[in-house]
């Protein structure tokens, strides 16, 4: 067992990099040196997001306006749940499944749990896990963790030398199974920055208790993190992942018939068509953070993402396509996070945001649910002074038309 204080500086150094990573792309043979990814020149279409020939559907024939409410629900609930300190209080990735009884599960990675101090500040002893769930019914919210209430744990347990993160998730085997991809990640020294991805599973859940049934192996040869987005589309699953670069980040597309990503071959977009060898999978779009979203909008497809062309940026920005694999183009600006940086709400240089997707079941007509991750460069301070960091914030997003491209 780690005394207190090295526990704080492990819980910030994950923190950390998580942060870093989703935000800026660094790996971790750049990381240490923070160098600032290429941004494209004004009006110049990235080669990766040109319009393919063909590709003609209302979607990408329009130009779209966004305008964005902020504190959108489950915002003011979540905060009320963490300030009474008794469970969740915090962390980063927020996905979410609606399941059987009414209830969605919130998915997360790094996890802060209670208590709270009367001032908002956390204790530095305070239990830190990598992942975590929030199961919601109405306007009640429980945590969920491995372990026990005494000595918590990930639900999936940390392994020797290293971590799991979660990342999207869906439901199979018609709502039995809740399953989530877990990244692996594991320590390769005993420095800030020596740690680095290493394999991708799937984490199967009971959907009705929550508990961890298996943890299978998924895809993991092509320095691909198949863990961004899951599309039901059809007879098949789409799975979005991100090559991560360093400095720059490029999604890719599988796909799985079915529901189950364990029960069938996985086949990978090369640009023309479908493969069976995953490093035959081609780059779709360059900017792309480590999770976003791609969903049905008309009859298109809408991206979602935190633009990672920019270090630390502000930036929530989305794309449309007339097909699931791409490509993806009309970047549209759907919001900039007040968070961010020394003009910020929190007038602080080392706080960032990242990993901004939608909400698909909770979307109303043209008004997206649109979440995001608040976090520090200093998170071995800030997050323990002030607990309303590190929580998500929900924003409502509305598209509407704005004449023809």
């Amino acid at each position: 067992m780690r005394d207190n204080k090295s526990r704080r500086r492990w819980a910030a150094v994950t923190l950390s990099v998580t942060a870093l990573t989703a935000v800026t792309g660094l790996s971790t043979a750049t990381a240490a040196t923070f160098p600032r990814p290429t941004t494209e020149a004004a009006g110049r279409v990235h080669p990766f997001a040109a319009p393919a020939a063909g590709q003609d559907c209302a979607t990408v024939r329009t130009s779209w306006k966004a305008s964005a409410q902020p504190n959108a629900a489950p915002e003011s609930l979540f905060n009320a749940y963490s300030d009474t300190g008794k469970g969740w209080t915090g962390a980063d990735s927020t996905y979410s499944v609606p399941l059987r009884g009414g209830r969605t599960a919130w998915i997360f990675s790094d996890t802060f749990l209670g208590p709270v101090n009367p001032d908002g500040s956390r204790p530095t002893t305070t239990p830190f896990i990598n992942n975590s769930f929030m199961v919601q019914r109405g306007n009640t919210l429980e945590t969920v963790t491995g372990g026990t209430a005494d000595k918590p744990t990930g639900l999936v347990p940390p392994p020797d030398n290293g971590w799991y993160w979660f990342g999207a998730a869906g439901t199979s085997k018609a709502g039995r199974n809740l399953d989530v991809v877990a990244l692996r990640f594991e320590r390769t020294g005993t420095g800030q920055w020596d740690w680095r991805w290493a394999s991708n599973s799937l984490a199967r859940f009971d959907s009705k208790t929550l508990k961890l049934q298996k943890l299978i192996p998924l895809p993991s040869s092509a320095n691909i993190q198949w863990s961004a987005w899951l599309l039901r589309e059809g007879a098949y699953t789409y799975v979005y992942g991100v090559e991560d670069l360093g400095s720059s980040k490029y999604q890719h597309v599988a796909r799985v018939r079915g529901d189950d990503l364990t029960a069938a071959p996985w086949q990978y977009w090369t640009g023309s068509g479908w493969s069976a060898d995953e490093k035959a999978s081609t780059r779709i779009l360059e900017g792309v953070a480590n999770e976003h979203s791609v969903t049905r909008w008309g009859d298109g497809y809408l991206l979602v993402t935190h633009d990672t062309t920019e270090l630390f940026s502000d930036k929530v920005v989305g794309y449309f396509s007339c097909s699931p694999t791409g490509p993806f183009v009309n970047q549209v600006e759907l919001y900039k996070t007040p968070e961010t940086g020394a003009s910020g709400s929190y007038g602080d240089a080392d706080i960032i945001t990242y990993n901004s997707h939608e909400h698909p079941q909770l979307r109303r007509g043209t008004t997206l649910l649109v979440s995001y991750n608040v976090n520090s460069l200093d998170s071995n301070n800030d997050l323990y002074a002030d607990v309303s960091i590190y929580r998500p914030r929900f924003v409502g997003v509305t598209l509407v038309p704005d004449g023809p491209r």
